[in-house]
């Protein structure tokens, strides 16, 4: 089954890639690596799940969050290759926007994660960063950041 073949079967949709807010690109191919600029949750109407982890927001509702943050940073992938079969995730660095005594982060960006190797198999698998944050830009939940490898 192809990685578009398994999104469709798990009832995801990717989302359209969001414009940057700044001076930056979405993504930088460097020879067969693939660079991907961080991203939050976005609900399908464009605004962003924002709040403080631990306080506003559950670490069941980051991990959805960061599922999200997946979702687009799948769209990305896509963007830059054409095909998700032709991308090796080599490394994920998650961002949680959690009160300071908040210590779950993982378990917030193993929503990323699980969805990489859901629909990406094996190459979903990746070394991983999960760090706590004192804010994220425009108060989001989560922020998180991709290194590819593009498949010949």
């Amino acid at each position: 089954m192809t990685p578009e073949q398994k999104l469709t079967s798990l009832g995801l949709v990717l989302p359209e890639l969001p414009k940057p807010v700044a001076n930056y690109v979405s993504y930088k191919r460097a020879g067969d690596m693939l660079y991907l600029s961080g991203q939050g949750p976005r609900r399908n109407d464009g605004v962003m799940h924002t709040g403080k982890v631990g306080k506003d927001v559950t670490t069941k509702q980051a991990y959805e969050h960061a599922k999200l943050v997946g979702l687009g940073l799948l769209a990305a992938m896509r963007q830059a290759t054409g095909d998700l079969s032709k991308v090796e995730v080599i490394k994920v660095l998650g961002m949680v926007n959690g009160v300071p005594e908040f210590t779950e982060q993982p378990a917030v960006i193993n929503g990323c994660s699980d969805l990489f190797v859901e629909v990406l198999g094996d190459k979903g698998r990746h070394a991983r960063s999960a760090v706590g944050m004192g804010s994220l830009p425009m108060n989001i939940t989560v922020e998180i950041e991709a290194v590819c490898r593009i498949l010949p």
